[in-house]
């Protein structure tokens, strides 16, 4: 029985471990781990180089740590590029075509960059570098190209919102003479230009430049008046610059460093030497969020890394140990999910010749696929979010820091959305801010905590290079003479003397000399032109500031009136004729005082007729004596008495309107016959044309000419005149006798000019508006604003009346003003519409009442039922026949009839039959 018993158990456990056996080579089979070659290109000598490979053999151990069911796995195979280009080439070169690496991580530097770029393309092999900020934008559109950091150009907003704050008008950018140099500087000129901030000049440094060339590009930028720089160049190159800036005095008071964060990521591998050389600069710093995360990490890579390198003591860590430590990671992530499919190369026909190296390099099958997934590829990093726009890192956060002590001071944070801000996340930052009161304290260079103006006068530079116009020209203004034994020039006059006083309000000193420029046919243009040329820092005189001028320069804010005005000659056109005393009064006037008059005289006998005896009689008498009274009122000689008050009432405000129309009417007549009648010989430009080909006149060397020709005046109608004397002789002249018609000029020198001549001519029209005379600078000059300020303390203060007193006092005293000798005009019915109008009024309002009355007494004579049937033209008949009777009710009317009673009764008269 134990036989049967037991082989069944034998058949069990053979079949059982049968079954163990290939369930444990299957698993192990599903578990294999298929290794890719990727390439690493860095430079093994320096300290990026060494950092960023301990990072990504980190990074690698990390993530497969906690990963162990990948089946991928990154193999790295690290070349040295030994900091040069060729060799950095060969070493990826040799990479894509022996080890048939999937992806390089490198190069180093952007001037390895390029070649490696382009080789990555022709091999569809993926090119992800963690520390070539600057690469040629051609490299940069290539699409087998990664940049797992932040492009150099990326910070240039932050550097123009740093300028912005701080108002600073003029930056001079000092760069490392190379593709990393050159590769922010376009970004930042033209990041520049659209906030108003100019680049007098750019200062490029060979990156093997010694320490004395260093210096003297550093001493010819002293003798400049800019005083903000932007430095951007590898720290090392920065730390001996700054040495020398120290050495040679340029980190003291007054001046401004700014470091883009090519140095300002790695101030913790700078020695403290250097750093006590750079304490006030700012510096653009890569932000990077301190998380639990990184914290852990520094500590464990500090012990591996010192471990590793034990000369290395106090290693730090920077954000392109942490860009490297994501680019590895994000890599690994997207090998994986390409998948273990066959990561070899399509082989082309292989050639020994060196030339053809390239034509026969494979091309990687997975590729394209590994491209298209690394672009794809987000996730949180050591150094923040990672996430590939376009090839390259997302642009993020920027710290401001400020150099001092032994290290650096976070002042602000800058971010795309909401620029400065002294917190990172700050719920009250507006939208976008550049405002200073967003950054924290800051110790200057210098040990200063005023913030610098940004620009100086050099003290070890040349005198301020001032041109003035030399030649011709209203002396009062501008006077160039020369010293007979010396040779020196002495130059005076208004504009001279106004820039002075201006020179003495700046608060600080500037050293200057005035250099005449110009012979007999230079124009203004010409000398304006010159500080574009850069002979000139300035230009003082009698320059006007002009749209097409400002192209080319700046000016100051003008100090002198604007406008330009046409002068011509005045005549005595008051001739004393026959008929002067017509001219007080314009014929519309004289004509409504007639009628008004007539007017009157009517209204008056209508109220004094039917009580008056004086206003009684036959017709002729009647009308002669309403006309005499009314016209009697002029020399108020009126001898008829008014008995009723509604004609007093009118008597009243009419004497009243005649008193002030004789009033007005003397004082005009007396005008015209005893002050003189001054009359400009034209009054616009028009009649110049209606006139016929009339010459005009304009100051040598001025715009007006061009003026002139741009109003269709003919060139052959222009004559140039250079003194007042001069024009004064063209306008006595006339066309005829081969003068001028009138003179053009800028309102200073006619005022000038009618100061000396206000009994000849005066101005009748300003015919181009201009901003007056400003003090002329290079384009985006610093000493614009504070000169333009210093002229409104001069203009508004009584200096420049002193100085105007000094120049033209002579003049202007001989005629106060030039325009008061106008000719005197006949006084218009709009003068006197009012008084016409109350008169007329108050006349209406007492006829219609008396009529009113009137046929109210009389109701029962006029409409009497006898005189019912009789026609209206009888009635009308009736209404006259008891008008023309006297008024027995009124006390005036009822004296007169006992009179006529009496003398009727006498027989003296006949009787009427309705007295």
């Amino acid at each position: 029985m134990d036989i049967p018993t037991k082989y069944p158990r034998s058949r069990f456990f053979l079949f059982f471990f049968v079954f163990l056996s290939g369930r444990i080579s299957s698993a192990e089979a599903e578990n294999t781990v298929v290794p890719v070659n990727v390439g690493v290109v860095l430079d093994f000598d320096t300290w990026n180089g060494k950092m960023g490979l301990s990072c990504i053999n980190m990074a690698l151990s990390d993530f497969y740590s906690s990963r162990s069911y990948y089946k991928t796995k990154l193999v790295i195979d690290a070349r040295d590029s030994k900091s040069d280009v060729v060799s950095a080439a060969s070493a990826a070169l040799q990479l894509i075509k022996d080890a048939e690496v999937q992806a390089i991580i490198g190069p180093q530097n952007s001037m390895q960059a390029d070649f490696i770029i382009q080789l990555g393309k022709k091999a569809q092999v993926p090119i992800i570098s963690f520390s070539a900020t600057s690469p040629s934008p051609t490299s940069l559109r290539s699409p087998y190209f990664f940049l797992a950091a932040q492009n150099e150009s990326s910070q240039v907003k932050a550097i123009c919102a740093i300028i912005q704050a701080f108002g600073w008008r003029q930056i001079v950018p000092i760069y490392v003479d190379n593709v990393f140099g050159e590769g922010i500087i376009s970004f930042l000129v033209d990041a520049l230009q659209d906030i108003d901030v100019r680049v007098p000049c750019r200062s490029a440094i060979a990156p093997s430049a010694t320490d004395d060339e260093i210096g003297q590009e550093l001493y010819k930028l002293m003798t400049m008046q800019t005083r903000v720089f932007v430095v951007h160049m590898e720290p090392k190159l920065g730390s001996r610059l700054f040495t020398k800036a120290k050495e040679i005095g340029m980190m003291s008071e007054g001046y401004v460093w700014i470091i883009t964060a090519g140095i300002a990521n790695s101030l913790n591998a700078i020695e403290p030497s250097v750093l006590e050389s750079m304490q006030g600069v700012l510096g653009v710093k890569t932000y990077t969020p301190n998380t639990k995360q990184l914290q852990s990490f520094t500590v464990k890579w500090k012990r591996k890394f010192q471990k590793e390198n034990p000369s290395i003591i106090d290693a730090d860590l920077n954000v392109l140990g942490l860009w490297a430590y994501d680019a590895a990671s994000a890599l690994a992530r997207a090998v994986e999910e390409v998948g273990t499919t066959s990561f070899g190369f399509e082989k082309t026909n292989a050639s020994s010749n060196l030339t053809h190296v390239l034509e026969t390099t494979g091309t990687s099958r997975n590729g394209p696929k590994l491209r298209q997934v690394l672009l794809g590829t987000r996730f949180r990093g050591l150094a923040g979010e990672f996430n590939l726009v376009n090839g390259q890192l997302e642009s993020s956060t920027f710290q401001i820091i400020n150099v001092n002590g032994n290290g650096e001071r976070a002042v602000a944070f800058w971010t795309p959305g909401r620029g400065l801000s002294k917190k990172l996340n700050a719920s009250n930052t507006p939208a976008y801010s550049t405002s200073k009161n967003n950054i924290g304290p800051i110790i200057w260079p210098g040990d200063a905590s005023s913030v610098p103006k940004g620009w100086e006068i050099p003290t070890n530079g040349k005198k301020l290079r001032i041109g003035v116009p030399a030649a011709g020209g209203f002396k009062e203004f501008v006077n160039v003479q020369y010293d007979n034994s010396t040779g020196t020039p002495q130059v005076t006059g208004y504009c001279i003397d106004v820039f002075k006083a201006v020179m003495e309000t700046l608060p600080y000193a500037v050293r200057y000399e005035f250099i005449p420029f110009g012979q007999s046919s230079t124009t203004f243009d010409d000398l304006v032109y010159q500080v574009f040329l850069g002979k000139f820092d300035a230009v003082v005189g009698d320059v006007t500031i002009l749209a097409n001028r400002s192209n080319f320069v700046d000016f100051t804010l003008p100090y002198t009136e604007s406008g330009v005005s046409m002068v011509v000659p005045i005549t005595d056109n008051g001739k004393k004729n026959a008929w002067v005393f017509l001219k007080p009064l314009t014929w519309d006037l004289w004509l409504t005082s007639c009628c008004f008059f007539v007017f009157i005289g009517f209204v008056v006998w209508v109220l004094e007729h039917r009580i008056n005896e004086d206003f009684r009689g036959n017709h002729a008498n009647q009308i002669g004596t309403s006309l005499w009274f009314s016209f009697s009122t002029m020399v108020f000689a009126q001898r008829e008495k008014v008995v009723s008050n509604c004609t007093r009432f009118v008597v009243i405000i009419w004497i009243f309107v005649v008193l002030i129309l004789t009033q007005s009417y003397t004082a005009s007549l007396t005008s015209l016959l005893t002050v003189q009648q001054l009359q400009p010989t034209v009054t616009d430009v028009d009649q110049l044309f209606k006139n016929g080909d009339q010459n005009v006149g304009y100051q040598k060397g001025s715009f007006i000419f061009g003026m002139l020709k741009r109003m269709k005046f003919k060139e052959s109608q222009l004559k140039q005149y250079n003194t007042t004397e001069e024009c004064d002789e063209l306008l006595s002249k006339g066309t005829a006798n081969g003068g001028i018609a009138a003179a053009f000029d800028e309102t200073p020198y006619m005022k000038l000019f009618l100061g000396k001549y206000c009994s000849k001519y005066t101005t009748v029209q300003s015919v181009y508006r201009t901003d007056g005379f400003g003090f002329v600078f290079p384009k985006g000059s610093p000493l614009v604003s504070d000169v333009s300020r210093a002229i409104l303390n001069v203009t508004e203060g009584g200096k420049i009346k002193e100085i105007e007193s000094a120049w033209f006092g002579k003049e202007t005293n001989n005629c106060p003003d030039s325009n008061t000798q106008v000719s005197s005009h006949s006084l218009t019915l709009a003068s006197f519409w009012g008084l016409f109008l109350i008169a007329g009024v108050a006349s209406l309002t007492a006829l219609i009442f008396s009529l009113s009355v009137f046929l109210y007494k009389e109701r029962y004579k006029i409409f009497a039922p006898s005189v019912a049937e009789v026609s209206i033209g009888g009635k009308i008949q009736r209404i006259l026949t008891v008008f023309d009777s006297l008024d027995s009710l009124h006390p005036a009317g009822e004296k007169l009839q006992q009179e006529k009673n009496n003398k009727v009764r006498d027989g003296a008269i006949g009787v009427s039959p309705y007295t």
